[in-house]
Parts: C-alpha cells; sequence; structure tokens
C-alpha cells in the first residue's frame, strides 16, 4: 500500500496520502486535541454529468436532469430493509449527504465508535441496491422536494440568475432535476450511472479530526474490493461566451427585494488553474465590495444593502463564473454602481492598500478552515478533484499580488454580466 506524506512548510502540519490496493485514494488528517471524527466519501460525479462516456464506448450517454442527485438519495436503501440512517442511529454518528454540480459525497461525524461508523459508509455506498418500486416511490419524494425549492426565494434568486448567466450548460438547471426530468430515471439508468461513476478510480476518502490511522485502513481493507481502473469523458453542450439574458425577475412573498449578481467566466481546462483563480477572484471581490471598501460603505450608508451582502466564486470543470448577493430596496442602482466601480477601477487601478487589505481577509478566511476537521475534509476533497493538495488555496492567497488580482478585474466584463432579482409581491 503506497503513502505519501502531504505536508505544509507554512503550517507546520501535514496528512496523509494512502493509495489503496482497490483503486480509491484515501486522504487521511490525524488532529491531536480533537474529539470527534470526520468522514467525506466522494465521487467525482455531480449534477452537470449528463452527458458521458467510458472507454471502449462510442456514444455518449444522455441522462435525465437529476440523476446525480436522485442516486444520492437512493444509496441509503439496502436490499435487507434497513437503511444506513438506522444503521448509524446505533454507532451514534450524524450522518448526511450532498451533491452538488460537480461532485456527490457522503458523510459522517462522530465522538465514539469511529471504525463501526466508517465501515457503514463505506459499505452502503458500494452496494447499490434499486428496484423499479423503489425508484417510482423516490420520484414521487424527490418530486415534492423540487417542488419545495421552487418555493425557496433564496434557491430561486439562485438558479434564475444561473439560467441568465448561461444558454445551455446543465448549470443552469436546479441540481435535483424538474418533475419531469425524474420521471424518466428507472433502475436501469441508475445502475449505468452509479457503475459508472462511482468506480474507486473515480473516487476519494477523507477523514479527519480524532481517529487512529491503521485502523481506518483495516476498515477500508475488510470493507473494499478491487476496481478496474476506469476513464470517464463528461462534455457539456456548446456554451457561448455571452450571457443568456442580463435581467430576470420574480415576484415572492419576501418583505426586502433579493438579488444576485453574475459575472460570467471561462473556465480553464487545469482545474488547478481554476482554483487559483477562484483565490484571486474571492481577494477581487473584497476589494471591490468587502466591508472596508468605499463602495460597500457607499451602498451601506444610503440604505442600498443590508450586512448580509456577501460573495462566491462557482470554479469548476467547464464553467466559472462570480456572483454578488443580498438584499436590497433597489437592486438595480446596486447593479449599476457595481458596474460602474468596476469600469472605475479598472481605469485608475487598485490602490496597493485596498489590495493589501482584501489579501488579509480572505487568507485570514482561509486559515481559520484549516482548524476544524469538517472543513479539512472538504478541502481535501476538493483539492484532490482538482489535482492539487489541501494547502494549495492558502498558498495561492499567500502568493497573491496586485499585478494578479489587476489581470484578473480584466476578465470582469459588464457585457458578460446579469442579475437576478426577487421582489414582493405586487398589491
Amino acid at each position: 500500500m503506497e503513502k505519501q506524506i502531504i505536508a505544509s512548510k507554512r503550517l507546520g502540519e501535514e496528512y496523509i496520502k494512502v493509495q489503496h490496493p482497490t483503486g480509491l485514494t484515501i486522504l487521511l488528517c490525524p488532529m491531536k486535541g480533537f474529539s470527534t471524527a470526520y468522514a467525506q466519501f466522494g465521487t467525482k460525479y455531480g449534477s452537470v454529468d449528463t452527458r458521458f462516456r467510458v472507454d471502449g464506448e462510442e456514444d455518449f450517454a444522455q441522462v435525465p436532469e437529476g440523476i446525480a442527485h436522485f442516486l444520492e438519495h437512493k444509496l441509503f436503501e439496502c436490499e435487507d430493509g434497513v437503511d444506513a440512517f438506522e444503521r448509524y442511529a446505533k454507532t451514534g454518528a450524524s450522518a448526511n449527504a450532498f451533491t452538488s454540480f460537480d461532485k456527490t459525497c457522503y458523510l459522517f461525524t462522530c465522538s465514539e465508535n469511529f471504525e463501526e461508523s466508517l465501515e457503514i459508509l463505506l459499505d452502503f455506498v458500494t452496494h447499490p441496491y434499486f428496484t423499479q418500486k423503489t425508484v417510482e416511490k423516490e420520484q414521487g419524494i424527490i418530486g415534492q422536494e423540487i417542488r419545495m425549492y421552487d418555493d425557496n426565494a433564496d434557491w430561486r434568486v439562485y438558479f434564475n440568475l444561473l439560467g441568465a448567466l448561461y444558454h445551455n450548460h446543465p448549470v443552469r438547471i436546479d441540481i435535483a432535476g424538474t418533475v419531469e426530468s425524474i420521471a424518466e430515471i428507472d433502475a436501469e439508468l441508475l445502475y449505468r450511472c452509479y457503475n459508472t461513476f462511482y468506480n474507486l478510480h473515480n473516487m476519494v476518502l477523507t477523514i479527519a479530526g480524532n481517529f487512529d490511522v491503521d485502523s481506518a485502513l483495516a476498515v477500508a481493507d475488510k470493507v473494499l474490493k478491487p476496481a478496474k481502473p476506469i476513464k470517464i469523458e463528461s462534455i457539456a453542450p456548446e456554451e457561448p461566451e455571452s450571457v443568456y439574458k442580463a435581467r430576470v425577475e420574480q415576484e415572492f412573498e419576501v418583505a426586502m427585494p433579493m438579488f444576485q449578481i453574475g459575472y460570467k467566466g471561462i473556465a480553464d481546462k487545469d482545474p488547478a488553474v481554476n482554483m487559483e483563480n477562484m483565490v484571486l477572484d474571492e481577494i477581487l471581490m473584497e476589494v471591490l465590495m468587502g466591508e472596508t471598501s468605499p463602495l460597500y460603505e457607499t451602498l451601506y450608508t444610503q440604505g442600498l444593502i443590508s450586512s448580509g451582502f456577501a460573495g462566491e466564486v462557482m470554479s469548476s470543470r467547464d464553467y466559472y463564473c462570480s456572483i454578488f448577493s443580498g438584499e436590497s430596496k433597489d437592486p438595480d442602482k446596486v447593479y449599476d454602481l457595481l458596474r460602474n466601480e468596476i469600469e472605475s477601477i479598472k481605469t485608475k487601478g487598485i490602490a496597493k492598500e485596498d489590495f493589501e487589505r482584501a489579501k488579509k481577509s480572505i487568507y485570514g478566511r482561509y486559515l481559520s478552515m484549516y482548524s476544524r476537521a469538517d472543513s479539512i475534509a472538504g478541502l481535501m476533497t476538493q483539492a484532490y478533484f482538482s489535482n492539487v493538495d489541501a494547502y494549495y488555496v492558502l498558498e495561492k492567497a499567500a502568493d497573491a499580488t496586485l499585478e494578479k488580482i489587476t489581470e484578473r478585474l480584466k476578465t470582469y466584463d459588464n457585457a458578460k454580466s446579469a442579475i437576478s432579482i426577487v421582489k414582493p409581491i405586487s398589491a
């Protein structure tokens, strides 16, 4: 069994990378002084993977939108009728799972019975059981979930924005799919997707906190079976650089209008470059509209935004965008002022003190993530799927320069931006 130490000189910390004989990569970060352990078992398979093929196949398979999320739900069920949550109840572990645009992860946290809980995790994820009857039952459950999110203002303002930014890319579609798309899912399709993406060579197990490395590996030895290497090609439809529409508005039962402003970028073919650009753009967004920025002060003093204003970067294999979100009595005014500020800073340049302040803020935000077992496990998963190590983002934040941030500013094109607004229902 091949082991490698991944170390950070900056932090004086390290974790272990194990290439398990079954094909699974295992990343282990024991943390002294912690009372809990956190484990995450992830596959590089998300909601955008609706067209794919493996080596030896000539044609791409086209599967219904929402099938990755559907599969996540179904994996908790077992052939003997005892689902994974019932099994975790006996160990005292708290378990969950999530599907994002580019990955699906199953996780638990516990303060005791770690080995038993890890065995449950590895066992149910690697032993699927689907029947047409249980699939049809789940279609009703997930259909209700989709309708629930259709009535969620935060969710709608977000996906309305993605629908405005993107013409064809499946990132514009709700991760759970639509009621119509999930109606097309059957047991055969679920097994097809499972056997493609839940290959151990396409997965990673990350563990952080209070646990014993040898005991964790012993559980993996016991439960996992060797998998044949697989090469998966997943492609998205052709996507123009332009936005689909510049503005989308929807009425909802909200007290104050909510908004999200997005800038559509171009994803690099190298996932490591996307990760670096994500860090740089987070610093840039802090420069533009962080709490210490002139624009934030203007917006706040004029009552145009609340303290809940935030920004995030969506960075992945073939999509990339930066999003500003918040509440405002006049979202269009916020949008105008942001666009004007971007053009102004492009002309006059970024002040060095503004850059240094933003850099320290983002560096501190990343630094704090290494003190929590759950965030370390999440970072190890994200970094592994991006072909970098878990300390990469911290190093890129530390290495950020004014010149690099200035180059990133050039990619913020107002012509490739859009605003999504959810406003109170008209009287």
